[in-house]
């Protein structure tokens, strides 16, 4: 049974334990998320104008919307502004700043009656984010930018916290997708044909849990949850942030919901930066996540800039 906490005042060991367990905790509007999600509107409004930003997809072709989101998410991501503002959420809510670690936030899209659902604005299927080599104890954040409604944000399936899913996750290597597929995003226009772990068999996915929560509310919740993009038929793209937190202490005693039919290559734990000063998961930590030593030719970060231009990760 999964219980959804509002507003309650935990000490985060409790509220980390709680969402192993499959809970699902609600903050109301934080000053720093309102701010992170000025920041967000601020790149969304000045990239597609003089359009209004949450209708351009009416006013532009796909292409060109698909080339805009390509400019502005990385540069969202690395704003630095974002990264002390994380750090100040996280503190809000009785995270340890200096225990704590957290991934650069991702600017998601999600266009309207199927306008543009791949690449650089993925829909993403059902899918645990442990798929995709995220270590069990992840925590994700969720906040929208605009207001949304029940029928545009996302879904979590908790009847499947605890039933494994027959899925491909066998087939994903985190290091190889980081050399391989993440920089292209933007190419995927009409279809995205890049390999990523998804359930082999239909799913029963209703009763969905879906929280609606004004811009700069936020909801946490394990990575070992199955969740989904809602498909959109709002006539407006939805915008929203997410982000991810480990603890170290939980990184280094291998805590975390339960591992159930995850089966993939890699760790991302080198991703993730302490919240007090920005430095990297010891090593010694993070090796211990690989199934296997990577090959030498392995990319075991992504790095927007080496590609010449910031291109943008996988979207939702």
């Amino acid at each position: 049974m999964v219980a959804i906490i509002t507003d309650c005042v935990i000490e985060d060991d409790r509220r980390r334990s709680g969402l192993f367990q499959g809970d699902v905790f609600v903050h109301r509007p934080l000053a720093p998320a309102i701010e992170l999600c000025g920041i967000a509107k601020e790149y969304v409004e000045k990239g597609f104008h003089p359009h209004e930003a949450q209708r351009a997809q009416y006013e532009l072709p796909v292409e060109r919307y698909a080339e805009i989101l390509a400019e502005i998410k990385p540069r969202f991501i690395h704003d630095s502004r974002c990264k002390r503002l994380i750090a100040e959420i996280v503190k809000a809510v009785g995270g340890d700043v200096e225990r704590t670690y957290f991934d650069v936030p991702r600017l998601r899209s999600s266009t309207s009656d199927n306008y543009l659902t791949t690449g650089i604005a993925y829909a993403f299927h059902p899918h645990r984010d442990t798929w995709y080599s995220a270590p069990p104890c992840q925590i994700n954040w969720w906040l929208p930018v605009y207001p949304i409604d029940s029928g545009s944000g996302m879904a979590i399936h908790p009847q499947y916290f605890s039933d494994a899913v027959e899925n491909t996750s066998e087939r994903y290597d985190y290091y190889r997708w980081n050399k391989e597929s993440r920089a292209n995003a933007a190419a995927h226009i009409k279809t995205d044909t890049r390999e990523q772990p998804k359930a082999v068999k239909e799913m029963r996915l209703d009763p969905d849990l879906r929280i609606v929560t004004a811009p700069g509310g936020i909801f946490q919740f394990s990575a070992g949850h199955l969740h989904s993009s809602l498909p959109n038929q709002t006539g407006k793209t939805r915008f929203s942030i997410d982000f991810r937190t480990v603890h170290i202490d939980d990184v280094a005693a291998k805590r975390g919901a339960p591992n159930i039919d995850s089966r993939c290559t890699g760790t991302t734990l080198r991703d993730f930066l302490r919240c007090s000063d920005l430095s990297p998961l010891p090593e010694e930590l993070i090796s211990a996540y690989d199934d296997r030593p990577p090959p030498a030719d392995a990319v075991l970060t992504f790095e927007h800039r080496r590609m010449g231009r910031a291109p943008s990760p996988e979207g939702d």
